[in-house]
């Protein structure tokens, strides 16, 4: 086995790792019955980028696009 290729799945099982945890972290989207009162609308719905909420969903996908990328040059035979 290549070192390269050892390296990749240590890789691969640290963001297998982190993404259970970072899904795991966030909360649901449900949004109850507060979207049909207008309730949506508020402050930390507008700026839900900025916050904590916004940063798991932004990790979540850029560990995503990482875990493919990482798990399809796993799979090529000629590394």
């Amino acid at each position: 086995m290549s070192t390269l290729r050892l390296v990749l799945y240590i890789v691969f099982m640290i963001i297998c790792l982190a993404l259970t945890f970072i899904v795991l972290a966030q909360e649901g989207k449900s949004a109850g019955l507060g979207a049909i009162s207008g309730m949506a609308d508020t402050y930390w719905g507008k700026n839900k980028g900025r916050s904590l909420e916004g940063k798991l969903q932004k990790l979540t996908i850029a560990l995503c696009v990482l875990f493919m990328v990482i798990a399809l040059v796993l799979n090529i035979k000629a590394i």
